[in-house]
């Protein structure tokens, strides 16, 4: 396996623990209470959530085709 393929895998774990930090940060009290009286979810998970999304994205991208000759 190269190094690239490695790190693209690396890449989308860490990607995936980002979104369970986000979805289990939406069900905490003080979140729920936030997004009742505004409507949205907190600027930090919502940064989890569009970080994880974007590693676990370029992670698959990385392992399936990193280094392709």
């Amino acid at each position: 396996m190269r190094m690239t393929r490695i790190a693209g895998v690396a890449l989308f774990a860490v990607g995936a623990v980002l979104l369970v930090f986000a979805y289990r940060s939406t069900n905490a009290p003080l979140e729920q209470i936030s997004e009742t009286i505004t409507g949205r979810y907190s600027s930090q998970t919502m940064w989890y959530f569009v970080v994880g999304i974007a590693a676990v994205i370029g992670g698959a991208l990385l392992a399936v085709f990193g280094n392709r000759k």
